[in-house]
C-alpha cells in the first residue's frame, strides 16, 4: 500500500522563527517552502515538515535521524561550536567522547531542537 511513496519526517514547534533558524542557520538545511506556520526545510533526498504545535517538545524520543557515515566527528564539533549542546546517554555503550557515544564501530549524538525535540545522528554500525 505504501512501499512506493516516499515519507518525510514531522517536527513540532512552538516558535516558528526560532526553530527556522535552528533548522536552516545552526543546522544549515535549505528551506524548501514557508507557508507561515509550516515551513519544509531539505535534507539529502527527503524533507523534514516543521509546523507550529502547543505540543511541540513533548516526545521523549528521537523525532529526526541522520546517517552521515564518516563525519560524525565533524559534525559533532561543528554543532558544538555554534552552541549546541550534545546530549549524553552513556547507558549501553563503551564510553562518550565530547558528547560522541561509541560502542564498537558505531557512533552517535543527540542533540535537541528549541522545543526539545531529539534529534539523532550516527555513523557505521
Amino acid at each position: 500500500m505504501l512501499k512506493d511513496h516516499a515519507s518525510h519526517a514531522i517536527i513540532p514547534c512552538k516558535d516558528v522563527a526560532a526553530a527556522k533558524a535552528f533548522y536552516t542557520e545552526t543546522l544549515g538545511l535549505p528551506l524548501a517552502a514557508d507557508h507561515g506556520d509550516i515551513f519544509l526545510i531539505r535534507t539529502g533526498a527527503t524533507l523534514l515538515n516543521v509546523y507550529r504545535s502547543d505540543f511541540a517538545g513533548t516526545n521523549h524520543a528521537n523525532a529526526v535521524f541522520w546517517d552521515v557515515g564518516d563525519d560524525l566527528e565533524a559534525i559533532a564539533a561543528a554543532l558544538r561550536g555554534k552552541g549546541v549542546v550534545l546530549e549524553e546517554y552513556p547507558q549501553g555503550f563503551d564510553r562518550v567522547e565530547d558528547g560522541v557515544h561509541i560502542l564498537g564501530t558505531f557512533r552517535a549524538i543527540w542533540f535537541r531542537d528549541p522545543d526539545g525535540n531529539i534529534l539523532h545522528v550516527n555513523s557505521g554500525g
